[in-house]
């Protein structure tokens, strides 16, 4: 690690370009990746970000996140999917904060458009120092007026890292429509404490159960979330259960996983999803396939992250226009999401992710798992002092828990899922009353947290246990139906 600068502290190689290149820019980039790749561990992406990111490559991240961390970061601050290396956004936010730069983390940052992938970037830089003036470039590192020079330098290099087609910026764009696109939007828009669930997809093909499960739930949600082969194990796809929810008049929400999503079939599939009864969209980054079984996929990098798919899907609709510009003649309508882990990172750096988030075009979250309510008050007040709860609806994740096994493996084995000592106690000592002991702690969560400020619903992820929807949501006193 030169001077401080690459904090993972690994060596990465290089990305090769994809066609050949003159004598000069092979030079160039030679010379580039000499000096970039020992200070910085470049991997000669060709659209480099280092002045958003406080000078840490984000490229360095094994799942090649642009726009901030998963919601799986370890306690100590590692990254889960190599424990071995610190968290490179962690360590960014960190940085970023620390030198007073931290308004920069929040522009929404484009993917990679790999026919730059691996060239140098010097010349563009040049090529562009000119066109502002090279005199009136470098005399702006003597500049005293802070906003007049960074008035320069994005003349310089914001026009670099927005090109055309993706114009990324730090401010939130609200929806353009009025109307409700979903039932889920209608009923927390007039205020309502919404339950929402998941159905657990099937395994195989046959969708009898999914229909049972789908029934069973339905009269006591008012949507019901169905997963992108969450932990990397295929099942059923979600548009395929969204369909089959459509068939039952349940209202679904289409979650995607950048996983598994490139670029081109995102807006695809969210061209047809209307055709399915899809009213609802939740963008995630997904699982590493790490997570899932073996054979393992390809982990070295992801097309897109979950902020760039919220930002090229609230084009899509509120501007008529896909990510290459072409317009769309009947332009898609749905309520768009996103996942957030409100104790992933400290409450002032998870609200800069949280904000981006909503910036890029979430209204509203779904919570990672939740047994310690008292812990969102932090998170909560940092939302609202970056003005973010007045442009955004929160659900909170509760698992009921069925057993001390089934604890100790969320806990343990699920990215993003620290469960505290005194539940995994609770837990233990339950014995064969474990379900119920499971159920009390849900009950009890829903009780801290339905009168908070700033929370506007609950999710609860049932792991398959579907017939417990219908108690929790009588004895908690909740009503799909009532107005709190």
């Amino acid at each position: 690690m030169a001077f401080g600068l690459k904090p993972a502290r690994r060596w990465q190689p290089a990305f090769y370009p994809f066609r050949r290149e003159s004598f000069g820019r092979r030079l160039l980039a030679g010379i580039e990746i000499m000096i970039k790749g020992p200070l910085f561990g470049c991997r000669m992406c060709g659209n480099c970000l280092l002045q958003e990111t406080a000078f840490i490559c984000p490229m360095e991240c094994p799942k090649g996140m642009r726009n901030g961390p998963c919601g799986s970061v370890t306690p100590d601050k590692r990254c889960y999917v190599d424990e071995s290396r610190k968290c490179i956004w962690n360590a960014i936010y960190e940085r970023a904060v620390r030198t007073g730069r931290e308004k920069t983390l929040l522009e929404v940052l484009p993917p990679v458009d790999w026919s730059k992938a691996g060239t140098e970037t010097w010349a563009g830089v040049v090529s562009q120092v000119r066109k502002t003036g090279t005199g009136r470039f470098l005399g702006s590192f003597f500049l005293k007026d802070t906003t007049k020079k960074q008035e320069i330098w994005d003349s310089v290099f914001k026009t670099i890292r927005q090109p055309e087609w993706w114009m990324g910026d730090p401010e939130y764009h609200p929806p353009s429509y009025s109307d409700p696109a979903s039932e889920l939007e209608r009923r927390l828009k007039n205020g309502r404490f919404v339950v929402a669930t998941e159905v657990t997809p099937p395994v195989g093909a046959d969708s009898q159960k999914l229909r049972r499960d789908i029934e069973l739930v339905k009269p006591y949600v008012t949507a019901i979330n169905f997963t992108d082969a969450a932990s990397g194990i295929p099942r059923m796809s979600a548009s395929a259960c969204c369909k089959v929810a459509a068939e039952l008049d349940a209202e679904a929400v289409f979650q995607i996983a950048a996983r598994d999503t490139t670029r081109t079939g995102l807006q695809s599939v969210v061209i047809g999803a209307g055709q399915l009864g899809i009213r609802n969209i939740l963008c995630v980054s997904g699982d590493s396939s790490m997570a899932g079984p073996l054979p393992t996929s390809n982990m070295n990098i992801l097309d897109l992250d979950s902020v760039q798919m919220l930002w090229i899907l609230r084009r899509m609709r509120d501007e008529g226009i896909y990510l290459d510009g072409r317009k769309i003649k009947s332009p898609p309508k749905f309520f768009l999401g996103a996942a957030t882990t409100p104790f992933a990172m400290k409450p002032e750096l998870q609200a800069i992710k949280d904000q981006k988030k909503v910036n890029a075009g979430a209204q509203f979250f779904q919570t990672n798992i939740v047994f310690e309510p008292e812990r969102l008050d932090p998170w909560l007040e940092q939302l609202e002092k970056r003005g973010v709860l007045e442009n955004v609806y929160i659900l909170i994740g509760m698992v009921p828990l069925r057993s001390y096994k089934a604890a100790l493996h969320l806990h343990q084995k699920v990215p993003g899922v620290y469960l505290p000592p005194k539940i995994l106690e609770r837990m233990e000592n339950a014995g064969d009353r474990a379900e119920e002991e499971g159920i009390q702690i849900t009950l009890e969560t829903i009780e801290s947290i339905r009168h908070k400020k700033g929370i506007n619903g609950i999710h609860l992820m049932t792991l398959g246990w579907e017939t417990v929807v219908g108690r929790i949501i009588k004895e908690s006193g909740l009503d799909p139906q009532s107005v709190f």
